[in-house]
Parts: structure tokens; C-alpha cells; sequence
């Protein structure tokens, strides 16, 4: 059946950051839908941001667009434009090779819950804009090259 019942997917908060980068995305919990559900063209997750947790370090991608669609709650999105108030119903989309870094920040003291969904080359990598890291399918790296030791997770 294509309706999804999410209490059956697995909810975790796990990250492949290395420290001191995990901190600001441990209230972040996701559950992955696509690969369980069949889905192969296109990434798919339900997250919720605990209060004060971010959806990530400040990012964006050489070869994947993301889109991202906001339920419940509200958060600031944070890119190189400013800040902006995402609430239920707003959405944001990152096209593929804008190097415009983005993310989520909960600062409200409720959770807040969205949908991020993505499509292109997973394995194409990116960089973090406030931060010594990007990352490509084999882990994270310095920006000049040196590998952090930690395994990444898509």
C-alpha cells in the first residue's frame, strides 16, 4: 500500500559529524522513508527538531536539489541571504550547485516538524559554509583534503 505509517520506520538522531560539529544536531531525530519504501530516485525524510537542535550544519550541495516542506512548529532557516521564519505550510527548495549554505534552527521551545526531500547525484558531495568541512560519498575532509574520522551517513 503507498500510504506510509511512519511509527513503522525506524526514528533515529545518528550523524557521521565528527565532534565538535555533532553538538548543534543531536535534537535532530529523522526517520528515513525512501529506501524502505522502494523509492530509488529520491531521498526522503520525516525530522523533527527538538527545541534549541539544528536540521545541520550550514550546507549545500554540488549535484542534489532539496526541498524542504514545514508541518508543524516553526523554525529560522539560516542561508546566505539571512535569516527567515519557516512555519506549517511554508516551503524552501536548494537547487543543485547553489552555494548558497543552508539550515534549520529550532529556537522556539517546541518541537518543530517538516519534510525534506532531495533528487539528483547523492554521491556528488558538498561543502559547509561556517565551518572547516565538506563532505563526498567516501566522508568528511578539511577543506584542504585531510579526512575527519568518522563515517559519513547519507
Amino acid at each position: 500500500m503507498p500510504k506510509l505509517d511512519l511509527e513503522k520506520f525506524e526514528q533515529t538522531n545518528a550523524t557521521g559529524y565528527p565532534p565538535p560539529f555533532n553538538r548543534e544536531v543531536e535534537g535532530r531525530w529523522y526517520r528515513r522513508l525512501a529506501p524502505p519504501s522502494g523509492l530509488k530516485h529520491l531521498g526522503a525524510s520525516h525530522v523533527v527538531l527538538k527545541p534549541g537542535a539544528w536540521s545541520a550544519q550550514r550546507h549545500w550541495h554540488d549535484g542534489e536539489d532539496e526541498l524542504v516542506i514545514m508541518l508543524s512548529g516553526e523554525a529560522v532557516l539560516v542561508d546566505d541571504d539571512g535569516e527567515h521564519a519557516m512555519r506549517a505550510g511554508d516551503i524552501a527548495a536548494f537547487p543543485a550547485g547553489d552555494a548558497n549554505g543552508h539550515h534549520l534552527q529550532n529556537r522556539s521551545d517546541s518541537d518543530c516538524v517538516y519534510v525534506a526531500i532531495s533528487a539528483g547525484d547523492r554521491s556528488s558531495g558538498g561543502s559547509y559554509s561556517d565551518i572547516d568541512m565538506v563532505f563526498r560519498a567516501d566522508g568528511y575532509f578539511t577543506k584542504d583534503g585531510e579526512h575527519y574520522d568518522t563515517e559519513r551517513i547519507p
